[in-house]
């Protein structure tokens, strides 16, 4: 049995993909509706590929609760 490698995304990756600012971006995380990042190491952070694949495909409806 084989798992599906999710890879993590870093920060201009994310922007390009969504099309948001940084600012927005960290705003939508604060308000809770983006994904948050997941701390990689000491200086470094990233985004779960699916989680933001997951709120590209419907931004406006997108929770938590929905992953």
């Amino acid at each position: 049995m084989t798992a599906e490698r999710d890879r993590f995304l870093r920060i201009n990756e994310v922007l390009r993909c969504t099309g948001l600012s940084r600012a927005t971006l960290y705003r939508k995380i604060q308000e809770g509706s983006f994904p948050a990042q997941t701390k990689l190491s000491h200086r470094c952070c990233g985004w779960r590929e699916s989680a933001v694949d997951h709120w590209c495909k419907n931004p406006m409806f997108w929770s938590p609760d929905s992953l």
